[in-house]
């Protein structure tokens, strides 16, 4: 079989970067770009050779060839998109705080949700935080997980900072839910340092039953998988811990496909949706390399 032909709805900065990831997939095929006017993100799609369209959801949901959708849009957006796409049957990945369907993070809990129809990615804080929190919920029992996230300013464009007020709700929830840990919060802060620093992200938890070694063993193990997608994610404080309190940071360098490198942020949430679409893409729709 072939590849698996894929439709972007929203063509600014996090949908264009989606574009060049998925050009450079094995498994996924760019077909066509989406949006609702005539932007630079659809002149730059149409000058690479794809379908671009301003009629928004509905060019990319009529389109039978399309099987896997990135809706790269706003969380408002996608409330009413989810609909739509969910009547034409296609697969969803929200990149949108709007938690309309399932919260995956590829290196934890994509076996567990891969049969939905919408998964949302959650946010870029919740992608880089949420491996380190299971990691040191599995090792010792959390009752408490604070993350804070701190990006570049350059790296937040306009939908990033719409989404402020849905990114700490969002990201909190997710640490909830797919971590088990009863009580969590999360935190934004954009960094508007020149020139533009790298994001960095802290995880703070307060464990039961401290175990210095397996909480180490646990996310140096954790961090390998993200790696395995995330090239560029990285341990920049290892474990600390402190009577019952556990901290580490990480740190994400950008790929720079079509964004800079400090733009970690939006780069670690394109490449977990990336990876997530093509274990999809090879499970539900036997999609295949053309080397394969």
């Amino acid at each position: 079989m072939e590849k698996v032909k894929v439709g972007i709805i929203g063509p600014g900065n996090i949908g264009s970067d989606l574009m060049y990831k998925v050009m450079r997939s094995p498994y996924l095929q760019m077909k066509k770009m989406a949006g609702i006017v005539e932007s630079e993100g659809i002149r730059r799609a149409r000058s690479l050779g794809f379908e671009t369209s301003i009629e928004g959801v509905s060019a990319v949901a009529k389109d039978p060839e399309i099987k896997i959708v990135f809706d790269a849009t706003s969380a408002t957006a996608h409330m009413t998109n989810a609909r739509v796409l969910r009547e034409a049957g296609k697969m969803v990945f929200d990149m949108t705080p709007a938690a309309v369907g399932k919260f995956v993070v590829p290196a934890v809990n994509l076996e567990k949700v891969q049969k939905c129809n919408n998964l949302n990615m959650v946010t870029c804080g919740g992608q880089a935080t949420i491996p380190l929190a299971y990691a040191v919920q599995r090792a010792s029992k959390c009752s408490y997980v604070e993350i804070v996230s701190c990006i570049a300013s350059k790296s937040a464009g306009p939908g990033t900072r719409a989404n402020i007020d849905e990114f700490t709700q969002t990201t909190a929830k997710a640490l909830r839910e797919i971590c088990g840990i009863p009580k969590s919060k999360a935190i934004i802060i954009l960094n508007p340092a020149e020139p533009p620093l790298m994001m960095t992200n802290t995880v703070y938890c307060l464990v039961e039953n401290p175990d210095e070694r397996a909480i180490c063993q646990s996310v140096n193990e954790m961090v390998k998988k993200v790696q395995s997608y995330v090239p560029g994610y990285r341990l920049r404080v290892p474990p600390i811990l402190d009577g019952n309190k556990v901290t580490v940071i990480a740190e994400v360098k950008g790929a720079g496909d079509f964004l800079p490198s400090y733009s970690g942020n939006l780069d670690i949430i394109n490449a977990a949706a990336i990876a997530a679409a093509e274990k999809i893409a090879v499970m539900s729709y036997g999609g295949r390399s053309d080397n394969e």
